[in-house]
């Protein structure tokens, strides 16, 4: 297989543009903001305020800003407008190769491993990439037909990936849909159910530990605040305490149904309902809802995460230091009064919606591991 420099095989020769020049022109805009859109934005001269390069279809653009974060665009040409880009990309144009497998080569771990060994800048989004070592890094260039069929292989597997990632958020959206058309606005309380606070519909309220305990490799799970996110419970960097150190924190097990608040720190006011996957396993820090026979958990839970969230939960966690809520706080919270008959079908919606997300994040989870083994088989 040959193995050539960027700087070999890159044809690129463009020219800057000022497109305040040409107010009145519109351009199609490769942005790094509008990377997360994928798709460049659609914006007139007199609304750019710097200069910019020019582009063609099939340039590859590698984000040389904060290259930590995996950034590498095709260029298309999705109107008839003129292409231009930020100057913040490293352009690289070869005629003669595949630009989507050099899309995929340029997202490779191997490929990311040369560039972010190589950065000027003080951490974060203030390290770059500089085009000249850039310039040098290899590419291993397979036939063009070669190249072609790998590009396709990874292209069903990212649609399949992409398009999970859509359902699971068409899911949620849907969700929040359902809340709104059943219930209204619980803040204004637009369908005019009445409110009350959610003391009347609480059991008990109780802090876990405000100890941190000795964390094991594995044993039972210790559910921590940066483990809640949007209304539900992240896996990700789960810790566990092992039988000893959970019999030092009864008050921290859980039995599930339970409701889980963020009680300080970045995301205070943040919840999730404990599942069956988490009953007999712990929490900590954070406050514990126990809820009485007059509000389902699901409800409860889908509700704070609608706009109730800012307008009623974040405004009480503000403080001068950082941002807190208290149980008193918590239990002064006004809770619309649905009958328990419409929340409980509410929740056994969410619960049907949950198992059809489930069975979408069995297969993006295949897809995502199929991926990084073609990735490590065409790339190394």
């Amino acid at each position: 297989m040959k193995i050539a420099a960027i700087k070999d095989i890159n044809e690129y020769v463009g020219s800057s543009i000022n497109p305040l020049s040409t107010p009145d022109t519109v351009y199609e805009l490769y942005s790094v903001p509008s990377y997360e859109n994928s798709y460049p934005e659609i914006i007139k001269g007199s609304d750019i305020g710097s200069s910019k390069v020019t582009v063609e279809e099939n340039d590859i653009l590698i984000c040389k800003i904060n290259p930590r974060i995996n950034r590498v665009w095709v260029v298309k040409h999705n109107t008839e407008n003129p292409l231009i880009a930020s100057s913040e990309w490293v352009i690289v144009r070869s005629k003669s190769n595949d630009s989507d497998y050099l899309k995929y080569y340029f997202q490779s771990p191997v490929f990311r491993n040369y560039i972010n060994s190589e950065l000027t800048g003080i951490g974060g989004s203030l390290t770059r990439a500089q085009p000249k070592s850039i310039a040098k890094y290899p590419v291993p260039l397979p036939p063009l037909e070669t190249q072609h069929q790998i590009a396709a292989n990874l292209d069903k597997v990212t649609h399949t990936i992409d398009l999970c990632n859509a359902i699971l958020e068409k899911l949620d959206l849907l969700v929040k849909s359902r809340f709104v058309e059943m219930f209204g606005d619980p803040v204004s309380d637009s369908k005019q159910w009445g409110q009350k606070p959610l003391s009347d519909m609480l059991e008990s309220i109780r802090y876990g530990t405000s100890t941190p305990p000795e964390f094991s490799s594995n044993g039972y799970a210790f559910i921590r605040a940066t483990n809640i996110k949007n209304g539900k419970i992240i896996d990700k960097d789960m810790k566990y305490i092992s039988q000893k150190e959970a019999e030092k924190l009864e008050k921290c097990k859980l039995s599930g149904g339970e409701i889980i608040i963020v009680r300080s720190g970045v995301n205070a006011g943040d919840t999730c309902v404990i599942t069956e996957k988490y009953r007999n396993q712990y929490a900590g820090y954070d406050m514990i809802l126990v809820l009485n026979d007059k509000l389902n958990p699901i409800f409860l839970n889908e509700l704070i995460n609608t706009a109730y969230m800012e307008k009623i939960v974040k405004p009480l966690t503000r403080r001068a230091a950082q941002p807190h809520l208290n149980s008193e706080q918590t239990k002064s919270f006004p809770i619309i009064c649905v009958p328990i008959e419409l929340q409980n079908n509410f929740a056994a919606f969410v619960e049907q919606t949950d198992k059809s997300k489930s069975a979408v994040k069995k297969l993006l989870e295949k897809a995502e591991t199929l991926k990084k083994a073609l990735m490590q088989e065409y790339f190394g």
